[in-house]
């Protein structure tokens, strides 16, 4: 997942998705079938492999100002010259201003990192860590389905930030500003908040449907 360059600012090529964050060290798999982004990646590939992804608001269309380089890892070309790529998330950028918008965009961007803490995260990880795997035990009792908790999960403190934050589905708003805030420690206590409401209203609705199994 390490991935740092003596240059601080740099031009990256630019591949908007709508509702899609990625996040350092996950993988994103992406079917390439627009003209313009084949051009991009065609020319990506004889390059560094390296271009960045970020989330567009499909309520307004805005482009999100942070986002994360992906770097391809595999990819298929198929005879209609579509491909199918998968990518894995490597450091974090902000743009700091567009230099071309055709045949794609490219933008002049900025790496930007966790501020460094002295404080000892080992404890608020363990807490993460605990919520997750009561919210994997309450949503597979509420299924009545096998739901096994991954075994891909990070120890330190910042790869686990990184990881719940791309496992929260459906909340693309949230995982932006998790993908944004640099401070390890304040991800991972909103992510302990937002798996704690998770838990609770998981164990209602379980608590729930044993008390209408017993009645019935």
């Amino acid at each position: 997942m390490a991935f740092s360059s003596s240059v601080a600012v740099r031009e990256l090529p630019l591949f908007p998705l709508s509702e899609v964050v990625l996040f350092p060290g996950r993988r994103l798999p992406l079917h390439i079938f627009e003209f313009r982004y084949r051009i991009m990646m065609n020319t990506i590939l004889q390059s560094d492999r390296r271009f960045g992804v970020l989330m567009v608001d499909p309520a307004d269309g805005r482009v999100a100002s942070v986002g994360c380089c992906a770097e391809i890892t595999n990819f298929h070309r198929m005879p209609d010259d579509r491909m199918k790529i998968m990518t894995v998330g490597q450091q974090r950028f902000r743009v700091l201003d567009y230099v071309r918008e055709k045949p794609y965009h490219v933008g002049l961007v900025e790496w930007i990192e966790d501020h460094p803490t002295e404080r000892n995260l080992h404890s608020l990880s363990i807490e993460v860590d605990q919520l997750l795997r009561d919210v994997v035990r309450l949503s597979a009792k509420l299924t009545n389905q096998e739901i096994e908790v991954p075994d891909d999960i990070p120890d330190l403190p910042l790869e686990l930030s990184y990881w719940v934050a791309s496992n929260l589905y459906g909340v693309a708003q949230e995982q932006q500003a998790l993908l944004e805030l640099q401070d390890t420690a304040a991800r991972l206590e909103r992510e302990a908040e937002i798996l704690t409401s998770t838990r609770s209203h998981l164990a209602a609705r379980t608590a729930l449907k044993d008390a209408l199994r017993f009645d019935g």
